[in-house]
């Protein structure tokens, strides 16, 4: 019976993981997303205005 706790708490520890990873992979694909309309806002200011 110990073994069923034991699975149990494994399960859910492996629940929080990948949802901890999901926020974090989607915070970080935001951060890169942002990052490309800067850089592209900064190449056509400089290339339209320079």
């Amino acid at each position: 019976m110990g073994n069923i706790g034991y699975y149990i708490f494994a399960l859910v520890a492996l629940m929080v993981a990948f949802l901890v990873v999901k926020k974090v992979a989607s915070c970080m694909i935001k951060s890169v997303v942002l990052l490309a309309l800067i850089v592209a806002l900064a190449v056509i200011y400089y290339l339209h205005f320079m």
